[in-house]
């Protein structure tokens, strides 16, 4: 399917100029739903594989850091770590510096799932970015990270 510069920037309803929130939230939710149906086989949602993600590059976070840095609340969190624990892909231990703390790690099968769906990820990213060039990518990604960064 192609899609001209009148389709981008037509709103919902094709009149006018969609929103860049609009835009942004269209991107999100259609990520969200590739996501889900490629890690659907897994067992695991787009929100748990982030969640998941977070661990993988920051070892050993409390729930309250993880859920912040998952994007969901800590009521959400608290049930993801339940899940994602009873399904051995994270262990909960002690800080050793604070023992009221408990620090959520990734397991050895976390670690093996996310090596197991990291090319289907890789796939579905490219999937996202092919119409822009190497360059465009790079400079969407920068774009993205500091529009993230002037809300923070």
């Amino acid at each position: 399917m192609t899609v001209s510069a009148t389709d981008l920037s037509a709103g919902q309803y094709g009149v006018g100029r969609a929103s860049l929130l609009y835009a942004v939230k269209r991107v999100e939710l259609a990520v969200r739903a590739h996501l889900d149906e490629l890690l659907r086989p897994f067992g695991i949602t787009a929100l748990q594989y982030t969640a998941l993600t977070v661990l993988e590059r920051h070892e050993g976070l409390p729930a309250a850091q993880l859920a912040r840095d998952s994007f969901v609340t800590a009521q959400s969190m608290a049930d993801m770590v339940r899940t994602l624990e009873k399904g051995g892909l994270i262990r909960r231990e002690r800080n050793s510096r604070n023992r009221r703390e408990l620090l959520i790690h990734l397991t050895d099968a976390g670690r093996q799932l996310l090596a197991d769906v990291a090319d289907q990820v890789a796939e579905l990213e490219q999937r996202m970015v092919s119409s822009l060039s190497p360059e465009e990518a790079e400079d969407f990604r920068l774009a993205l990270t500091r529009a993230w960064h002037a809300l923070s």
